[in-house]
């Protein structure tokens, strides 16, 4: 997989007295340090070895790379702080917080991406992962409030915002069907409730597999409250992002959303078809200047899916 932002800063980029935090919570200096592809901030993610051979995964963003991703490490800093034990992501060591600068200190995981296009054993794990992560995250931590119909409120409507100013481009099964779709989105957000603790981002960046296999989560800023098949769901939309296997048939065999509505399901995907195409539409953030192409990607990739569920 290709990294997804081009911008990143590195461990040595990092003003010493951040650095000399981060030694300061791992308890000894670091004398390497080792840049991650993939995901879309602008700040670090490098795996660290300190002089006594310890190692850990440091991320750390101030405003100046990104004026919302200080805001997106202290949301994951509260939420790896409340995950259980047995949670599969990697345990938050420490953090520090300067005001401008945030530094997030994360045990180590050796690990790589799943393939994409997926492999089928690789991907089961992950969806076996997930189930029972879910199970895990139910109910959701206190310390975890906000709700995926609040979180995702806003990127829901993204029909809405498209019907207003269609663009150009715009497919025209989508354009003959934009009440339809935004009805769909709307059907979407009201079957978010749950009380799961979702980590709604599953992508395959988001994951590591082990060398024994293990699959790991990880970056956990978006989390929240939801229901138990919302991340089961996303895994199978990057399914169709990236290729490899029919969803569909994915999903009609998925046991966590074996009881819930199909209209309910394609809402989902229909609000996040329109999250991703009205997103594709607008400047990029500051920083991170590909991210608008990926939701030009997922939302195309989506379309098909979608329509066929429709009918």
């Amino acid at each position: 997989m290709t990294s997804l932002t081009k911008s990143r800063i590195r461990w040595a980029d990092l003003p010493a007295p951040v650095r000399a935090a981060v030694e300061e919570i791992l308890g000894d200096r670091v004398v390497a340090a080792e840049s991650q592809h993939g995901g879309f901030s602008p700040g670090t993610a490098d795996r660290v070895r300190t002089a006594g051979g310890g190692r850990a995964f440091v991320k750390a963003v101030s405003p100046a790379q990104n004026d919302r991703s200080p805001t997106l490490h202290r949301a994951e800093a509260r939420v790896a702080a409340a995950l259980p034990p047995a949670t599969p992501a990697p345990r938050l060591i420490g953090s520090h917080d300067d005001g401008d600068w945030i530094a997030l200190v994360f045990t180590d995981v050796e690990g790589r991406h799943p393939v994409t296009p997926w492999e089928a054993g690789e991907l089961a794990a992950v969806l076996s992962t997930l189930e029972a992560m879910a199970a895990i995250l139910t109910p959701a931590p206190a310390a975890v409030a906000t709700t995926a119909t609040e979180h995702l409120g806003h990127d829901f409507g993204g029909w809405r915002r498209i019907a207003a100013d269609p663009p150009a481009d715009l497919d025209g099964w989508a354009r003959s069907r934009l009440t339809e779709l935004c009805a769909a989105a709307d059907r979407g957000l009201a079957a978010l409730a749950g009380d799961t603790l979702c980590h709604v981002d599953i992508r395959a960046d988001n994951l590591l597999i082990g060398p024994d296999g293990a699959v790991t989560v990880v970056d956990w800023p978006w989390a929240c409250r939801g229901p138990a098949w919302l991340d089961s769901l996303l895994a199978l939309v990057n399914v169709q992002v990236h290729g490899g296997h029919d969803p569909e048939a994915l999903l009609a065999a998925l046991p966590l959303a074996a009881a819930v509505d199909p209209a309910d399901l394609t809402g989902v995907l229909a609000g996040f078809t329109g999250f991703f195409l009205d997103g594709a539409r607008q400047p990029p953030p500051p920083g991170i200047p590909t991210v608008r192409a990926f939701q030009r990607l997922q939302g195309d990739a989506l379309l098909p899916w979608l329509a066929r569920r429709l009918g």
